[in-house]
């Protein structure tokens, strides 16, 4: 239905006043820039990957894998664009050696080290307005401090100062952050990494115990998108001394998203040391997660005891996984079906 002569003069007006393309008609509007993660699980949990020009929190526990996550991001995207650059906030320094092992070009990213709350945010900001990155990333708000707790003696109590200065943060990076609803743009991934606290004086059922994020409350209806990271269980391997831990199945729970259904679960296989079925320090368990998703969307099929993939045919999972281990162009394929299929981007 075409716009009335009204509807066109209120957006004419509105233009010229705050400049071209601050009011535009919804349908002409750019989708979502989606940037990959390097887990084809956790690109479909969150409908196709990391939404761009928003802010994202990815929270847990301590040694969960909130950072190898980033890490692995920012490795999948430097993959995909070879002039990607990262602008990472070290509030608890940078680790090029492990970044390095986790595929990180490590050329391709600039640390600023700082735990200072103040200039840690003014620097993220600067650098969302520069459009001169690809990314941002924090890690982690909880080693930033505050210039009113930093003024403080060690039996002085600063309440909140912290949630404060957050939510100013969040208040003032939305103009930095947001792109042209008319022109193309270089979009910017934004990553926040937090950690749970306990929450004093909080209930739980079951005797489960309360968790809470800090920042305040205020900076979750900021976030796009909230990622639970939990680590469920090891990954041990059998060997002639004896038992040797190798990886650990990582958890990941959407507890927001606007750009995809919330409360979605992936699981990952992360190996930190050499593997005897064949994965280096610092991979995934790509193909398993590749199986279970083509599984689960119907591009493969169980038929008896074979499974079945176009013109593919294994008998036994065990066959298929291995298959899909060595195969790379096929790893290709199915991944690019997978995300046809929840309407994602191929690549």
């Amino acid at each position: 239905m075409p716009l009335s002569d009204e509807t066109r003069a209120l957006m004419a007006r509105i233009n010229k006043k705050y400049g071209a393309g601050s009011v535009v008609v919804a349908s002409k509007m750019p989708t979502v820039p989606r940037f990959p993660t390097g887990s084809l699980s956790l690109d479909v949990m969150l409908g196709g990957g990391w939404p761009g020009n928003q802010w994202n929190e990815i929270l847990g526990a301590e040694s969960s894998g909130k950072t190898t996550i980033v890490h692995k991001t920012i490795a999948a995207n430097q993959q995909r664009d070879p002039e990607f650059v990262t602008f990472w906030v070290a509030a608890e320094g940078y680790d090029h050696e492990w970044a390095t092992t986790l595929g990180v070009d490590v050329d391709r990213v600039i640390v600023f080290e700082t735990n200072a709350m103040e200039d840690a945010y003014a620097e993220m900001i600067k650098a969302a307005e520069s459009r001169a990155v690809d990314a941002i990333v924090l890690d982690s708000y909880p080693a930033l401090v505050a210039s009113d707790e930093d003024a403080k003696d060690m039996d002085e109590a600063t309440m909140a100062s912290g949630a404060r200065v957050t939510g100013k943060f969040f208040r003032k990076v939305g103009q930095a952050t947001r792109r042209s609803l008319v022109e193309e743009e270089r979009p910017l991934l934004a990553l926040i990494i937090n950690q749970f606290r306990d929450q004093i004086g909080g209930w739980a059922p079951a005797g489960g115990t309360p968790k809470t994020s800090p920042g305040g409350k205020a900076k979750n209806y900021a976030y796009y998108t909230r990622v639970e990271v939990s680590r469920t269980e090891w990954i041990d391997e059998k060997r002639p001394g004896g038992s040797v831990r190798v990886g650990q199945v990582i958890k990941l729970k959407t507890l927001k998203s606007k750009s995809a259904a919330p409360q979605q679960v992936a699981s990952l296989r992360f190996y930190f040391a050499p593997s005897t079925v064949g994965f280096l320090a610092g991979e995934y368990d790509l193909a398993s997660q590749l199986v279970t998703q083509g599984i689960l969307h119907g591009l493969i099929r169980l038929d008896g005891s074979w499974y079945k993939y176009g013109e593919y045919m294994w008998q036994g999972d065990k066959k298929m996984t291995a298959a899909m281990r060595e195969d790379v162009d096929l790893q290709e394929q199915l991944s690019a079906d997978v995300m046809a299929a929840i309407g994602g981007a191929e690549d």
